[in-house]
């Protein structure tokens, strides 16, 4: 039997509640260019990494670490480790597109007061994890989750954060010194914001839009319009 004292309201939030929620998900943005210098304060920085340290874990495994970079010299790796690989990506684009995207700032480095880089720890639970039988990747799809509550989190907080892809995973596995079992998730870069754009910054510019909802919704098997 279930200790009554031990669950929570399984209703709706009150509408402010809900709105507020939607709000952090629909104005969330990829942040490159806009942070501030000022430092996060320490209790809200922790509010962060517990919002995503609560995030679902298969197994409840919680195979997520937290590295948190702020060493100019580690730092400094980093953003060369970036710019080495960002200038392999700007080659595998056509012209046409070649000049938008060297033209897109993709990263906050240096500017962020804060790195963090999210990890998943693939031994973590040992070698047989609950809901983990069939499909090894699901501790990674887990970290995501992590890094999508922080990011969450980060939006009520009126913080900024942009997340970096562009690495060759050797460089920032050695700059960071991981582990063979453990995956570097997400590079990515916190701070104050000046501003956040009122749309994602790539459609702003041109990049990309919105896919229709409509043209994503099957039922029952692939294809098939509802």
């Amino acid at each position: 039997m279930t200790d009554e004292t031990s669950l929570v309201p399984v209703g709706p939030f009150s509408n402010a509640d809900r709105d507020a929620v939607y709000r952090a998900i629909t104005t969330r943005r990829d942040v490159r260019s806009q942070f501030l210098p000022d430092p996060i304060a320490p209790d809200i920085f922790d509010r962060l990494l517990m919002a995503a340290h609560h995030a679902p874990s298969v197994g409840f495994m919680q195979p997520w670490n937290f590295l948190v970079i702020t060493d100019p010299g580690v730092r400094g790796q980093i953003k060369a480790a970036f710019t080495g690989a960002n200038e392999e990506a700007a080659a595998q684009f056509p012209d046409a597109r070649r000049a938008l995207y060297s033209d897109i700032k993709l990263e906050g480095i240096t500017e962020a007061p804060i790195n963090l880089c999210i990890t998943c720890d693939r031994d973590r639970g040992g070698p047989v994890v609950l809901g983990r039988t069939h499909n090894r990747d699901t501790d990674l799809y887990s970290t995501v989750c992590a890094v999508q509550n922080l990011w969450l989190a980060a939006r009520a907080e009126g913080i900024g954060v942009g997340w970096v892809s562009i690495f060759n995973d050797a460089d920032l596995r050695a700059i960071l010194k991981l582990p063979d079992h453990v995956v570097p998730v997400a590079y990515l870069c916190i701070g104050h914001v000046a501003e956040l754009h009122a749309e994602p910054e790539l459609q702003a510019r041109g990049w990309a839009t919105r896919t229709d909802i409509n043209d994503l919704i099957f039922a029952d098997t692939w294809g098939n319009a509802p």
